[in-house]
């Protein structure tokens, strides 16, 4: 049986490439194990695994007793998606947060509740409640079982979440303290393109379209400088997430605001922040408007936010 790629090899893979983009390596590059477990901090056993995976899909070619040598241009790497291998208790997360936007699923339930509805075991029952608890979507009640915690399905709470954004994020661009990672800057803009031309296809999944979202904005959270706006834009992802398994469905919004996010970042790489500050505000009030956030009333709202307005900003 041939064992498959685990999820530390995905991970590590993933870095090689970002390593071999940063350094613009040329086709045919030897890449040593030994350099790259130095700059991993890992040992060489777990590069070989990712040295395979890699292998697996074309980025690199092994020459009998000679190494590894990159095969594919270094500029278009971005374009290799390495999917992480699911396991029971990511099904089982992402079942849960489904049946719960589709209404299938209460409120609040007990671990009896969920291995007889789902037929799993206790194991992949409670590292699945783990990950839904630490990306802050339920608690665990006083008594027993666990709760859903309210979350970016409502309107109130959705116009609150782009109120706060709207206040924290253009004005985090303009802190003295902001400073970016140019090159990481320009493979976030890569991922957009990237995402911008399967947007026709049917390739693209949730997951990435809502990856491509947070991690620009979290990424630009991070360079301010401030610790508690990286920490409250962490926050309002994990909320947003939610959303990510709704769908979705509207192409045209996700192409907007794939092209607002390349403005923002060329306006950073120019270095000019008065301007990308004005393009986050403007980008923000665009989706607080075409979410129907900006509709909300002050009366707490109960209604769910459906999949034709997914959160994406």
């Amino acid at each position: 049986m041939i064992k498959r790629p685990g999820k530390a090899a995905h991970v590590l893979a993933k870095q090689i490439i970002d390593l071999i983009q940063e350094a613009h390596f040329e086709v045919g590059h030897h890449l040593r194990e030994q350099q790259l477990a130095d700059l991993l901090g890992v040992s060489r056993t777990p590069v070989r695994a990712a040295m395979a995976l890699l292998e697996s899909f074309g980025v690199i070619e092994s020459r009998e007793n000679r190494g590894f040598f990159l095969a594919k241009p270094a500029d278009g790497l971005h374009r290799i998606e390495l999917e992480l291998p699911t396991s029971g208790d990511e099904d089982l997360y992402n079942r849960l947060v489904t049946d719960r936007l589709a209404g299938t699923l209460p409120a609040s339930l007990t671990q009896t509740d969920i291995c007889q509805r789902y037929g799993v075991d206790r194991m992949t029952m409670t590292r699945a409640l783990s990950r839904l608890s630490e990306d802050g979507l339920i608690v665990r009640n006083k008594g027993h079982g666990w709760s859903f915690q309210p979350s970016l399905d409502s309107a109130l709470t959705l116009k609150s979440s782009y109120d706060f954004r709207l206040t924290m994020e253009p004005a985090g661009l303009m802190l003295a303290t902001f400073s970016a990672d140019r090159s990481a800057l320009e493979r976030c803009k890569r991922e957009h393109l990237f995402l911008l031309s399967q947007l026709g296809g049917e390739s693209v999944t949730p997951r990435q379209v809502f990856d491509t979202d947070a991690n620009f904005h979290e990424l630009l959270a991070e360079y301010s400088g401030n610790v508690f706006m990286h920490q409250s834009m962490q926050q309002q992802n994990r909320l947003r997430r939610l959303l990510e398994f709704q769908g979705y469905v509207n192409r045209k919004r996700i192409r907007e605001w794939c092209n607002e996010h390349i403005e923002i970042i060329d306006a950073i790489l120019a270095g000019d922040m008065e301007v990308a500050a004005s393009r986050m505000h403007e980008h923000l009030r665009h989706a607080y408007h075409t979410t129907g956030a900006a509709d909300a009333s002050v009366k707490p709202a109960t209604k769910a936010v459906r999949a034709k307005k997914p959160v994406t900003a």
